[in-house]
């Protein structure tokens, strides 16, 4: 199971994601390594555009 039921005295979103191991890891590449290629195409793209 990803994630298991909350033990936490204080419930917040980052308590909820260290539950599992994988959780935080999905969590961090999706929130921080796919605005990088999304960011990384569009500045290949406008280079491109200016040769």
């Amino acid at each position: 199971m990803l994630i298991s039921p909350m033990t936490d005295a204080v419930p917040s979103i980052f308590a909820t994601l260290n539950q599992g191991p994988l959780t935080l890891t999905i969590f961090l590449h999706t929130v921080i390594i796919l605005p990088i290629f999304w960011i990384y195409k569009q500045e290949k793209k406008r280079l491109e555009a200016e040769l």
